[in-house]
């Protein structure tokens, strides 16, 4: 007689579950603050994700009733940017502010959003300032520009996981004392009460061949500097259900030609959250997707799947590795074992997925907690390969997931990222936006486009090569410096007023070539050397990546074929490259689309 009740306590198991889901996310929801900062607390903003932002400028301001500062638009929206809100407007600050939000203890998210472009009368590079939450250091001395321009991003996000004692999160801007005309300016607040997602007990310490438990202290505060989806997209903050984080392809972090393959899950497998391993912990989107060495054993033997991230040295970081068996292949223990190098130090020597997680979809993380040694910002390397004392049945790695979290320093109440040197107050042209885009006229200057599109395809071909070779724990690393590299000193470095005079002072009528962020006008050095000069727009983040970018590879790469690079002006902070003058145009000009004569096959 059991069998009929059988449909009623599934129903009832069903409603349960849905009343927990939602349960769960009214509890998630509940004592989210989302500010717009400089936006009008009359008019809700809605995101691209759906969500609403409360504005402070206003004296019914949710949040901040009485705050200080200068409500400010952006001069630019960057057609890369994610949303308009809460990026669009901004609270400048000359002064210390402190921001005061109405909080449950505990932790939570704490994310900041900056969008680093001119706003009235305040120029970017004078955003100098910190952050301060409670008595903890989270930014000092910050130039968002500087540090957007590094990483090629219009915005920026910086997110912190902190442990809040008390009903309130204190929140200082200030403006650095060492830089005369410096302000402090913030976009976006948004606060996401969290349950303690680093309380875990068997976090190992990593040193050389030294490995210990690692415990963490309740208070600790956490800087988010990776978390990759590995073998699956990027997942934005709306469509992640835990506390609205946001996952990054993992794809742009692999060293190497050893991408492996990529899978989803089986269409057999049920991904199954357990009581260790929470639903909150990482999305179904982060388990159902997986990156393996691939098929091929003794390919697998020849070389590591290894990332490299660049992080701050001098600090503590927590790498957390997300894994789960997908396919209905690996069911077993032994099956699938293999080694974790975080720097050539081995965390792990024998991760076995089912071993540690129970089965097959079922979800299982590991901590790992190192120490970045060295200066400046450095590579931190995390590498897989087979481990074949077990002799398991497959010479494979399989990771899921990845998350790497800086620590608060012990006794030190400092996560401070280190930030790129900050140039000089810019030199802004009062005509820049007053003319419109015309065509170009005269010659077109040859090979700048196309030349150093070339560069670009020889250089790629040589990467190529060069990835192809495999290397098991090599010392061997790619340096992420580049940004702190002396300048060239193969070309000539032209003082601002020889450019000027090249140029009759950027004489319009000299300008041969435009582009979205830079004008290249015709002039003659050297008592009457023709050349083609690129003048980049100084406010342009695309700009700088490409001035770096060129300068860099253009003065040590020469060849016949291609443009040759004469020298480059940095004075009064322009970005200048001078380049020999091609009467004939570009390569491009004489394949398609021209009415210039085609060129011969010899």
């Amino acid at each position: 007689m059991a069998f009929p009740t059988l449909p009623v306590n599934l129903t009832l198991l069903a409603l349960l579950l849905s009343v927990a889901l939602a349960a769960d996310n009214a509890s998630m929801d509940a004592g989210i603050i989302l500010l717009n900062c400089g936006g009008s607390s009359q008019d809700l903003e809605v995101d691209s994700g759906g969500r609403t932002w409360d504005g402070d400028n206003g004296s019914n301001s949710k949040f901040t009733p009485s705050v200080e500062g200068v409500a400010a638009s952006a001069s630019y929206q960057d057609p890369s940017l994610p949303s308009m809100v809460p990026y669009m407007t901004a609270r400048i600050f000359t002064s210390n502010y402190t921001y005061s939000f109405p909080v449950r203890p505990g932790r939570m998210f704490l994310r900041l959003y900056f969008y680093p472009v001119a706003y009235g009368k305040y120029v970017v590079p004078d955003a100098l300032f910190g952050v301060t939450a409670e008595n903890l250091v989270l930014l000092n001395g910050f130039n968002a520009l500087q540090t957007a321009q590094a990483v090629n991003y219009a915005c920026l996000v910086r997110e912190f996981s902190l442990n809040v004692s008390s009903h309130s999160l204190d929140l200082t801007f200030s403006p650095s004392a060492f830089q005369n005309g410096s302000y402090a300016f913030i976009n976006g607040i948004e606060i996401v009460p969290t349950p303690d997602i680093f309380t875990t007990p068997d976090a190992t310490f990593v040193h050389g061949d030294y490995r210990a438990p690692f415990t963490f202290s309740a208070d600790i505060g956490f800087q988010t500097m990776y978390r990759l989806n590995v073998g699956g997209q990027a997942i934005s903050p709306k469509d992640h259900t835990g506390y609205y984080r946001s996952w990054d392809d993992d794809s742009q972090y692999i060293y190497g030609a050893g991408y492996g393959v990529t899978y989803s899950e089986d269409p057999n497998v049920t991904i199954m959250y357990t009581p260790a391993v929470p639903k909150y912990t990482a999305p179904l989107d982060v388990y159902d997707t997986a990156r393996s060495m691939g098929p091929d054993p003794q390919l697998n033997l020849n070389y590591n799947l290894t990332w490299i991230l660049p992080v701050d040295a001098g600090f503590v970081y927590l790498l957390r590795f997300h894994f789960c068996e997908i396919q209905s292949t690996f069911t077993l223990e032994n099956q699938r074992t293999f080694y974790i190098y975080i720097n050539n130090q081995t965390a792990c020597d024998a991760m076995d997925v089912i071993f540690w997680s129970g089965g097959i979809g079922r979800p299982i993380y590991k901590d790992y907690v190192i120490v970045a040694s060295g200066s400046g910002q450095v590579d931190m390397w995390i590498a897989l390969h087979p481990y074949i004392s077990s002799r398991s049945q497959y010479y494979d790695a399989i990771p899921n997931g990845l998350e790497v979290f800086k620590l608060q320093g012990h006794g030190s109440n400092n996560l401070a990222e280190l930030t790129p040197p900050i140039p000089q107050k810019p030199y802004v042209d009062p005509n820049r936006l007053s003319s419109g885009v015309r065509k170009s006229r005269g010659v077109i200057l040859a090979a700048i486009g196309g030349g150093f599109a070339l560069v670009l395809i020889v250089l790629f071909s040589m990467c190529v090569i060069c990835r192809r070779r495999k290397v098991v724990k090599s010392s061997c690393k790619t340096s992420y410096a580049h940004r702190n590299r002396p300048t060239c000193v193969l070309v000539h470095h032209f003082s601002f007023e020889e450019i000027q005079l090249a140029t009759k002072e950027f004489d319009e009528a000299h300008i041969i070539g435009r582009g979205g962020f830079r004008n290249v006008y015709s002039g003659e050095i050297n008592g009457g050397r023709k050349v083609a000069i690129k003048r980049l727009n100084q406010e342009s983040q695309q700009g700088f990546h490409e001035f770096q970018t060129e300068l860099e590879m253009l003065c040590h790469f020469r060849h016949g074929h291609l443009v040759s690079l004469i020298g480059y002006c940095r004075d009064k902070n322009e970005m200048i490259l001078v380049y020999d003058y091609m009467p004939h145009g570009t390569l491009r000009e004489h394949l398609y689309g021209t009415s210039n004569p085609p060129l011969s096959w010899k």
